[in-house]
């Protein structure tokens, strides 16, 4: 069996192993990480040797650290990666090379039926009848997404929504809060097969699933990092949140979406969100308009220049192909843009 995972901020982990009798046997572990002294490499294929095969990740990094020489030094490594590789091998997760990747990059559409797209492209790579797909999306109005158990009421002043024009969704997957101007946002979605995040914690899926973006970010010269549970931040501050949705049926699939702030009207999202005090206490900070940092700021590129650097970035990282929803999938979707997400039934479930 093999498995392979790449710390968050660091480098792949790479674990062979075979299984008798219910344990692990013949584990190997390898990398392009970087650790001292050398016989701690065979120190951590002991460890794993013999564990048993339902032994979790938390239990398979504490047999790592016992069994580590004095003076052990990892970087770009760590016991929990290991682990995770461990737990992705014997789950026989796949790695994103193993598919042939699409990008869908088309025109303009309403919030309604982005939020159906969403649900109808992922549940058809969970059918097996889509391949990976990476869907970039472009807004055909203002809207503030809110996250599927969200309080209506709670998060957005309805006044303020209708002042500047703001269609208000609720979206599948669960989460905060997004304030979205066309033009001024970044907004994307990974479909992806269960078996890509076989072996991860829900936690974990995060920051796999975001880590490719974080190299595009590089390229861009944005230093930015996984800040869990489902936010990317840097330095000036948190340019990006993430979301997930599972897909119980077929094969299975997941939902990663991400929205990034590329500029914004800070005073005009206070005026439509309720962003309440616990809140921004619980990020540290005394003012909503210090949370968001835009992309603009921070590499002064166009909208248009960026996205398609990071289209670039992830090309060169596990190829891409260009995509487009088909006639079935975009009916499909229509029908749940009005029947589910552009109703005040879905909108308002959770008042």
């Amino acid at each position: 069996m093999h498995g392979e995972y790449k710390v968050p901020g660091g480098k792949l982990v790479v674990v062979d192993l075979d299984t008798a009798d219910g344990v692990l046997r013949g584990v190997r572990v390898a990398g392009d990480f970087f650790l001292e002294p050398d016989e701690a490499i065979k120190a951590i294929d002991a460890a794993l040797e013999g564990a048993p095969v339902d032994t979790e990740a938390e239990a398979l990094a504490s047999r790592i650290d016992a069994a580590l020489p004095p003076g052990t030094v990892m970087y770009g490594l760590t016991s929990e990666g290991i682990a995770v590789a461990v737990r992705r091998a014997l789950a026989r997760a796949t790695d994103w090379t193993d598919y042939d990747w699409q990008v869908i990059h088309a025109a303009p559409e309403s919030p309604a039926l982005h939020m159906a797209l969403d649900e109808v492209l992922t549940t058809e790579v969970a059918a097996g009848r889509r391949p990976p797909t990476l869907r970039i999306w472009e807004w055909g109005a203002p809207a503030v997404v809110i996250g599927s158990f969200q309080s209506l009421r709670n998060e957005v002043d309805p006044a303020g929504a209708e002042r500047h024009g703001i269609t208000v969704v609720r979206r599948i997957s669960g989460g905060g809060a997004m304030f979205i101007e066309p033009g001024n946002t970044i907004t994307y979605s990974l479909s992806v097969p269960e078996a890509l995040v076989k072996g991860l914690t829900f936690a974990d899926s995060y920051a796999y699933l975001d880590d490719w973006v974080l190299g595009a970010l590089g390229d861009l010269g944005v230093k930015a990092w996984y800040q869990p549970l489902n936010d990317i931040a840097t330095d000036a501050g948190k340019i990006a949140g993430a979301a997930q949705k599972r897909i119980v049926s077929g094969r299975g699939a997941v939902l990663h979406h991400v929205t990034m702030a590329y500029d914004i009207d800070a005073d005009k999202m206070l005026d439509v969100l309720r962003i309440g005090r616990e809140k921004l206490s619980d990020k540290g900070t005394r003012s909503a308009k210090k949370r968001v940092d835009p992309l603009r700021r921070q590499t002064g590129l166009s909208r248009e220049a960026v996205i398609e650097r990071m289209i670039t970035s992830f090309r060169g990282r596990y190829g891409l192909t260009e995509g487009r929803v088909t006639e079935e999938e975009m009916a499909r979707a229509r029908e749940l843009a009005a029947t589910k997400f552009g109703s005040r039934a879905w909108t308002a479930r959770v008042p």
